[in-house]
């Protein structure tokens, strides 16, 4: 964790239902279904993570960046209230990250077997 209490390496999973109702309903619904899985590995919510640590740049986050200053929490919500396209286009970028999840998970399966 880094300075800010509100601010971790990652995209946080508590940070997730705090941007339900920066969009429309579409959105508002998507933001439900991965809310309600209890678990992390869950690919719906890994996804959703994936895909907001792109959105938001995660990556190149930093302690003593303004971001990071201001906490996970309130960068996603700027992230997602800023952007500009529909939520149709959010829900696909979700709906394709969570296709590399599943693909990814089923190549480590086969090399597993």
């Amino acid at each position: 964790m880094l300075h800010q209490s509100d601010t971790d390496i990652l995209f946080p999973v508590r940070a997730i239902r705090p941007l339900r109702n920066l969009r429309g309903p579409e959105w508002r619904a998507l933001v439900d279904r991965v809310s309600q899985h209890q678990s992390e590995q869950h690919p719906d919510v890994l996804a959703f993570i994936l895909m907001m640590v792109r959105q938001n740049s995660c990556l190149t986050c930093h302690p003593h960046t303004f971001r990071a200053m201001r906490g996970c929490t309130i960068c996603a919500q700027q992230i997602i209230a800023r952007f500009k396209g529909t939520d149709q286009e959010l829900i696909q970028i979700w709906e394709t990250t969570r296709q590399e999840i599943l693909s990814l998970h089923l190549s480590q399966l086969a090399e597993q077997s």
